[in-house]
């Protein structure tokens, strides 16, 4: 559990995980980074952060490398996310911009959990539009929300 999510509602997040996924062979993951060091101001730090983050969880070993991780600082207060070079190929960069900006909005009025939620289900169905989910659909990495 954090101050910002409850064990409750991490495990919804989990659910949200597994229904998006249910609809693609994309793979999304929640990372939360508890690190709470000076804070810089120099995005490129939390980028590198957040990609170490993706490299360390796998993020980049998928099949049609097509895994997308939110990674979040709640103490920071900064979001990163992060698709693999397969999602870059379809998916614009106006629609991660868009959500990104629509999580801070949320997390700025407190709401967390909807946020990461509706985030990762929106997620899952601009996923289906270029990674649709085959009959032999293969779990490659696990649903769990991570901790550093």
């Amino acid at each position: 559990m954090t101050e910002y999510l409850s064990d409750e509602e991490m495990a919804s997040l989990v659910e949200a995980i597994q229904v998006a996924e249910g609809h693609t062979s994309g793979e999304i993951r929640i990372h939360i980074d508890n690190t709470t060091d000076e804070i810089t101001d120099e995005p490129r730090d939390n980028a590198k952060v957040a990609y170490a983050a993706f490299q360390r969880l796998g993020m980049d070993k998928t099949a049609e490398r097509n895994g997308v991780l939110f990674h979040v600082n709640f103490e920071q207060r900064y979001l990163t996310i992060i698709g693999d070079e397969g999602i870059h190929r379809e998916v614009h960069q106006s629609f991660w911009d868009r959500l990104h900006d629509e999580i801070t909005a949320e997390f700025q009025r407190g709401n967390y959990f909807s946020a990461l939620r509706d985030a990762v289900l929106v997620t899952g169905k601009e996923l289906k539009k270029f990674f649709p989910s085959e009959e032999n659909n293969i779990n490659e990495l696990p649903d769990e929300i991570t901790f550093s």
